[in-house]
């Protein structure tokens, strides 16, 4: 399942090629810091063994592989994926404390590593950057391991109509921030078509009970501005 926004030659590498030093910054901005909340219950949601390993893909600076670590075991060996090289540096600034990740470039839809390696793959806000979902979904069920768990942290779409209406209007503000913060506001134009154009929650289940993933559900946070999608390789 081709996404239309994400296949234009170059445009989500070129997005985050112009934003990655900011990146902290404008998530912390963008969401009144509140991400981060999104992000711990991820990994409550998880509750992962101390000997659990996991792979975060379009791990951006490292934020899921630091709570990780830090609500498990900081000498863990966690792998951090992303495909773009200034995002990973980044990442590698902000944990040089943490000796034991290892960070990867790669894309979502074509992962270095073996079949049946993790114990646990994380993917958050960035199912919605990749070109084709059923790739990226394939990728995730063959890289864990059988009894693996799936979590996708994504903007998703709001149930309630007021609170809809209040966060698209809110939107509308997000790329004058970018132009005032990073000085480009054309990154954050695609964010928010990006969101738009995302499949919706009962649409994710589906594609990922395509992809043979089972027990698969879904849990809106923040009122559904975004949700956690969860399923079990078996």
């Amino acid at each position: 399942m081709q996404q239309y926004l994400q296949n234009k030659k170059g445009l989500v590498q070129n997005v985050f090629d112009r934003v990655y030093d900011k990146y902290d910054l404008m998530n912390n901005l963008m969401s009144l810091g509140v991400h981060k909340t999104w992000k711990k219950n991820l990994i409550n949601m998880m509750n992962p063994s101390i000997k659990g390993r996991l792979i975060d893909v379009g791990c951006g600076t490292g934020d899921i592989g630091k709570i990780y670590l830090d609500n498990t075991n900081k000498d863990l060996s966690i792998t951090c994926v992303d495909p773009n090289k200034g995002m990973i540096a980044e990442g590698k600034k902000k944990l040089k404390n943490y000796k034991n990740i290892n960070w990867v470039i790669a894309s979502a839809e074509k992962l270095p590593f073996t079949d049946n390696s993790f114990d646990y793959y994380t993917i958050s806000f960035g199912l919605r950057n990749t070109k084709n979902l059923k790739k990226a979904l394939s990728e995730a069920h063959r890289v864990l391991k059988p009894g693996g768990r799936f979590l996708c942290l994504e903007f998703s779409k709001i149930p309630n109509t007021t609170l809809d209406f209040i966060y698209k209007y809110y939107s509308k503000f997000i790329p004058l921030i970018g132009n005032i913060i990073v000085g480009e506001k054309e990154p954050y134009e695609y964010l928010i078509k990006s969101i738009e154009n995302f499949v919706n929650q009962e649409e994710l289940i589906s594609l990922m009970e395509y992809k043979n993933f089972k027990k698969c559900f879904f849990r809106n946070l923040s009122g559904g501005i975004v949700s956690i999608h969860s399923g079990w390789k078996f």
